[in-house]
């Protein structure tokens, strides 16, 4: 699958594929927890843009910081998606933690009990 990103992103979906799950889910939680406070910080910044009084000029320092904050949440989301991609083509499907499917994990087999009341391993 070729994947072309409307973001510059520091990787590509190919090399994203070629990550280890570990890796992957451990830039997912650090980008989400990054859009969280970028989330945080955007609603701080629009709350005091929008209190200046009538007729006063937004600073436009605050203006540019909205707008640079935008196109980072973008990046940032495009990344996640492309690194959701990878996964699914380790064939993991999004679920709810870390938006991850928690691994199917197989039921240890039963140990069998010895003569002597041990167990065999």
């Amino acid at each position: 699958m070729e994947y072309t990103p409307r973001y510059t992103q520091p990787f590509t979906l190919s090399e994203a594929k070629l990550l280890d799950l570990e890796t992957i889910t451990t830039e997912i939680a650090r980008l989400q927890n990054s859009l969280q406070r970028l989330g945080e910080t955007q609603d701080m910044l629009r709350a005091h843009a929008a209190s200046v009084q009538p007729g006063e000029e937004v600073d436009p320092e605050i203006t540019k910081a909205i707008e640079e904050n935008e196109t980072v949440i973008g990046s940032q989301s495009e990344r996640i998606s492309m690194l959701k991609m990878a996964l699914l083509d380790k064939g993991i499907v999004a679920g709810s933690h870390y938006d991850l499917a928690p691994p199917v994990v197989a039921a240890p087999a039963a140990a069998s009990p010895t003569e002597d009341g041990g167990v065999d391993l």
